[in-house]
């Protein structure tokens, strides 16, 4: 198209050349202004007008919880040991084994000096921001140890967790050997043998064949003493299924004991500071009594005793799951923070001719990215607290009952840990893959920087890959979960109600699961939490009436929804709780409460009402007609509530620099200065020539073909020989 002479190109501005002379501009010279993101995020910060000590104790359940957790973070951050710095984003394998090691040591020295629950929640802490110690040491603390207390005797348990120091991190380093190279998620299907010998009173622990390797085990390369092993029991030909004992891997002087063969499985995708490994036993004798036998019994005669509680033995499990669903929680604080203060902090593209660029967190596509999630991790805190203090009730009465013999307290904690089961499923399940796509986002929504090791986003999303799978494969577990809510619901249609369980909401499943009328029926109902809790109630109890006639022919042919009704009990458990709390812990004239409230709508309406549109759409517990104000309309009127906040409700999480081990996180919001002036300091400029160098310069400097070819090809030589 040709232009025309009236064009504004034909009409150039006078040209004004850049400003040369040099001004000091904060602790570096630059020649012009130069960006300002910690102002912008200052200015931000003073819009918060609520206390942060109230929200951070709202999030954590009580001011005792609360101050503990930020008692800690200065404790960690103030460790030259404990925390964190920059340059350790660049460390090798090796040296990040090191560094773990010597963590390990140092929190050992906490665990003589502090409470038992107070050294618990600095390890939790720990676990965030250095996950391959954190799982180095729960391995022994959490796996082998509750292994030992769910399935050993009270004298068993007080012999290697306290007269060997165990429960000390002393003498001895426990690892819990369970999956083997066959067998992952089929617990039940391990084939590890451990076969009576009445004549010398022990057991042969033994590996039949390479599919029996243990694999995957934590601390079984280098650091393991013993191992809880997981094999089946074999007594007078007889095979009782899979039982536990206790192994040792090696001596005083921490060299293999005979028969034992350990080795590394080598590099994997994150946790490279633990140092993972495979057993595999030949002929290994053990004495009859390091079998664990609180519940199977085997006497000297071989006589095997199998009581009716032993389901009670994989309640050990349990807390690895609880522990994960709560890691899910600060690491979406960890996370969200960072993203959002950077949001706030970049600007990219100006509107309408304006001087200034745009807030990233001004773009409602980056209000959509993020809001959400802060508004999930706020779900999550509170859902995740609850489980916490359910679970440690639930271990509490089941010491209480089996100590006291007390049936009925028995009979009520059997109840409660089958919810438990189902609650801790649901929440490890879902939370952890929520908080993997958080991670992921949060990421992408920083854009190139995001990429940078040192702003934490990469190893962190290596290092928490796994959690979507050990303790419970995902899928199985939310699988698992499902399968017990749709039975639930049918032993409840038959009329047996169900009692001392989280999941009594399904008690109303006969009259929601005919209802013909839709729960939510116009975009009022939407803005009301009761109503939307009794609507995914409602779902749970007709999508599982809907599958009780396929369950009878096939569990496998329903997994997908199995998988979908325990995503759905999970975000009930966090939305009841959200409610709970928001009702009982908050004045009605507290500045925090329009906040929460904003948060609680803005949580169900996009993570749960959205997600889950089309199921309760099909089961008619939402009319159609209010889908585009659920999907569109609604979600963005919430996250321009939220918007002008953001900045405020990070801080509550109340994670300081250190903890949020992030150069484009920091609190002061100098994004540009914090990032290049680590940057300097671990790669120095000086430093402009690589190791690698001289390769580069030989491709670069390389002599011509010809010459490499001695000129043999050349035209006077062709000319020459061709005479």
């Amino acid at each position: 198209m040709a232009l025309l002479p009236n064009s504004k190109l034909f009409h150039k501005n006078n040209k004004v050349d850049p400003e040369k002379n040099p001004k000091i501009v904060e602790n570096v010279i630059s020649s012009r202004p130069p960006p300002t993101p910690a102002k912008d995020i200052a200015d931000e910060r003073a819009r918060t007008n609520w206390d942060l000590k109230e929200m951070h104790e709202f999030l954590e359940g009580s001011e005792a919880k609360s101050t503990e957790v930020i008692r800690l973070y200065q404790s960690i951050e103030r460790d030259p040991i404990l925390q964190t710095r920059p340059e350790q984003f660049d460390l090798t394998q090796k040296e990040e084994r090191q560094v773990v090691a010597e963590r390990i040591d140092q929190m050992s020295k906490y665990i003589e000096t502090e409470s038992y629950s107070k050294f618990r929640r600095r390890l939790q802490l720990m676990t965030v921001i250095d996950p391959s110690m954190g799982i180095r040491i729960l391995v022994n603390l959490g796996l082998f140890l509750n292994c030992i207390k769910g399935n050993g005797t009270q004298k068993q348990y007080d012999f290697w967790a306290k007269k060997k120091e165990a429960g000390s991190l002393k003498q001895m380093y426990g690892c819990f050997g369970m999956t083997e190279l066959g067998h992952g998620s089929n617990v039940a299907g391990c084939e590890t043998t451990a076969t009576f010998d009445e004549e010398s009173d022990t057991f042969i622990i033994d590996t039949p064949h390479i599919g029996a390797t243990k694999w995957w085990i934590g601390g079984a390369a280098h650091s393991a003493t013993h191992t809880v092993c997981y094999a089946r029991l074999i007594v007078k030909d007889v095979d009782y299924g899979v039982k536990t004992f206790v192994v040792p891997l090696r001596d005083s002087q921490h060299n293999l004991l005979p028969g034992i063969a350990v080795g590394d499985i080598g590099a994997k995708m994150g946790r490279q500071g633990v140092d993972n490994g495979w057993i595999q036993f030949t002929e290994v004798r053990i004495p009859r009594f390091f079998m664990l036998q609180r519940w199977c019994k085997v006497s000297r005669q071989g006589n095997v005793t199998l009581p009716p509680l032993e389901q009670l033995s994989y309640i050990s499990l349990i807390e690895g799951r609880v522990g994960m669903a709560a890691d899910s929680y600060r690491i979406g604080a960890r996370f969200t923070t960072i993203a959002l203060r950077y949001a706030v902090g970049r600007r990219q593209f100006a509107k309408n001719g304006a001087q200034q660029e745009l807030q990233l967190i001004d773009y409602t596509l980056h209000q959509r990215r993020l809001l959400p999630y802060l508004a999930l991790t706020y779900a999550a805190a509170v859902g995740t607290d609850r489980l916490e203090v359910e679970h440690n009730e639930l271990l509490a009465n089941l010491d209480k009952g089996l100590a006291t013999n007390d049936k009925l307290l028995l009979k009520n904690t059997i109840n409660s840990t089958k919810s438990m089961f189902v609650d801790s499923g649901s929440l490890k399940s879902t939370l952890t893959w929520e908080a993997s796509d958080l991670i992921a986002e949060c990421r992408q929504s920083c854009g190139g920087h995001g990429y940078s090791s040192y702003n934490a986003f990469g190893k962190t999303w290596n290092d928490w890959s796994v959690q979507t799978t050990w303790e419970g494969d995902n899928n199985v577990l939310a699988m698992s979960a499902g399968k017990t809510i749709i039975k639930n619901v049918q032993q409840i249609l038959n009329g047996k109600k169900l009692k001392n369980s989280s999941l009594e909401f399904l008690n109303d499943a006969p009259t929601l699961s005919k209802a013909k009328k839709a729960v939510i029926r116009i975009k009022e109902h939407v803005d009301e939490p009761q109503r939307v809790l009794k609507a995914i109630a409602a779902l749970i109890s007709k999508f599982a009436v809907d599958l009780i006639p396929i369950s009878h022919q096939s569990w496998d042919a329903i997994g997908a929804q199995r998988v979908t009704l325990s995503k759905l009990r999970c975000h009930y458990y966090l939305l009841e709780t959200f409610i709970e709390r928001l009702e009982n812990q908050v004045k009605a004239n507290s500045p925090i409460r329009p906040q929460l409230e904003n948060l609680l709508k803005l949580y169900y309406v996009t993570n749960i009402l959205g997600p889950f549109l089309a199921e309760f759409i099909r089961f008619g517990v939402i009319q159609p007609k209010v889908a585009q104000y659920i999907t569109s309309i609604y979600p963005q009127e919430l996250c321009l509530r939220v918007r002008p906040y953001v900045i405020g409700l990070t801080d509550s999480f109340e994670q300081p620099d250190n903890f949020i081990h992030s150069l484009i996180g920091k609190y002061d919001g100098d994004i540009y200065n914090n990032y290049l002036s680590a940057v300097k300091i671990t790669n120095s400029p000086r430093n402009h020539k690589a190791p690698y160098s001289e390769a580069l310069e030989q491709m670069l400097n390389r002599v011509s073909i010809d010459e490499r070819a001695r000129f043999e090809r050349s035209k006077e030589v062709e000319a020459l020989l061709s005479k």
